[in-house]
């Protein structure tokens, strides 16, 4: 039987890579996305802050998570 704050570290590590991995797709994609439906350059923008965002929450839990098992 596993440890609980093991299996909660893990889904934060696991939570926190879909989120890298789809703010990476989502700022490869932005052109894409705005061309297809028709939008101005502001919502690429918008497309590129919300993946920013994304990236640095990752960075924030990703550091967490180090300093947490830093000590065991």
């Amino acid at each position: 039987m596993e440890n609980r704050p093991d299996q909660d570290t893990a889904r934060l590590g696991r939570q926190a890579a879909i989120v890298i991995a789809c703010a990476g797709l989502l700022s490869i994609f932005a052109p894409q996305l705005t061309r297809a439906l028709g939008a101005p350059a502001r919502v690429e923008m918008l497309f590129y802050l919300i993946s920013l965002a994304a990236f640095i929450w990752s960075l924030v839990v990703t550091w967490k998570l180090w300093q947490k098992t830093r000590d065991k």
